[in-house]
């Protein structure tokens, strides 16, 4: 039985883009073995994961590092895949017994990091297979009955909507009270979907200014919700609007129409190549931003 070491110490967002590698070396290798080396921020998550055979933590600080070390020391792997790119990983990677290291340039712009993944795929001397993008199969199944039968969309509204709560030289798209409202009656009249509004942990003050401003056959709001809960809630929607995170992937790896708002300054098409059923608007005043998406939709 072959053994992987997975190094994901970093965020919910960049390990959906592992499920892509584990997914491949799975179908490929259907005794293999994986381990996830994860980070206190995605821990939880990658733990939901029915395909993952093992997830440890690594904590911060010198002592947990070598803990971690100590810990998988205990094991021989095929593969130790660095891809998180951090120092941190390569520091602990040094020490471990193992017969390949695949390592991921994430400073690298030159390719996407769906060729680098499908490039890894091929140094393992596996074939990639479209079929390994549908990352959350198990899940789907799983969440089939978390709504109810209503046809929903979803608008996920986080800190990335605020430049105060986000990043101050991104183009500000924050709406108003009455903007805001408009907007996702014309999102509905538009999809003839009923609208969730989610949030993340923390719930923006103007969400909560609006909750009293629909009629609750057509609206709902999620409120401070956790990546797992949110992730249920996506997964059987037909519409995702977010600005780009994590969600993204989700709506993506089950191929859920989303209109992703993304800023002009960063590299976004280093990320989302492999993207399906995708369309993105660049980030622009609240008036013209809605505009776009409802020509989209």
């Amino acid at each position: 039985m072959a053994k992987y070491l997975i190094f994901r110490t970093d965020r919910i967002g960049d390990f959906l883009l592992s499920c892509i590698l584990i997914r491949s070396i799975k179908r490929n290798d259907s005794n293999s073995h994986i381990t996830v080396l994860a980070s206190k921020k995605n821990f939880n998550y990658i733990s939901s994961f029915t395909y993952i055979d093992k997830v440890l933590i690594l904590k911060k600080g010198l002592i947990n590092k070598l803990k971690t070390i100590f810990v998988l020391r205990k094991y021989f792997f095929d593969f130790s895949v660095l891809h998180d790119g951090k120092n941190r990983s390569k520091l602990i990677n040094l020490f471990l017994k193992k017969k390949h290291s695949l390592y991921f340039n994430n400073k690298d712009i030159s390719i996407s990091h769906f060729e680098k993944i499908v490039k890894a795929v091929s140094d393992m001397g596996f074939d990639f297979k479209n079929y390994d993008l549908n990352i959350l199969e198990e899940k789907l199944i799983k969440y089939s009955d978390i709504e109810n039968s209503d046809d929903y969309a979803v608008l996920h509204y986080d800190e990335k909507w605020s430049n105060s709560d986000y990043i101050k030289n991104f183009v500000n798209i924050e709406p108003n009270k009455s903007e805001l409202v408009y907007f996702l009656n014309q999102v509905q009249k538009l999809t003839n979907l009923k609208i969730i509004i989610t949030t993340g942990i923390n719930t923006p003050k103007i969400i909560n200014d609006i909750s009293n401003s629909f009629d609750k056959q057509n609206f709902s709001i999620k409120k401070n919700l956790n990546f797992l809960e949110l992730e249920k809630i996506i997964i059987n929607s037909k519409l995702l609007i977010s600005c780009h995170g994590s969600v993204s992937h989700i709506a993506s790896a089950l191929s859920i129409k989303q209109v992703d708002i993304i800023d002009k300054s960063y590299h976004y098409n280093i990320w989302n190549k492999h993207f399906r059923n995708y369309n993105s608007i660049k980030r622009k005043d609240f008036k013209n931003l809605s505009k776009e998406i409802c020509n989209i939709l």
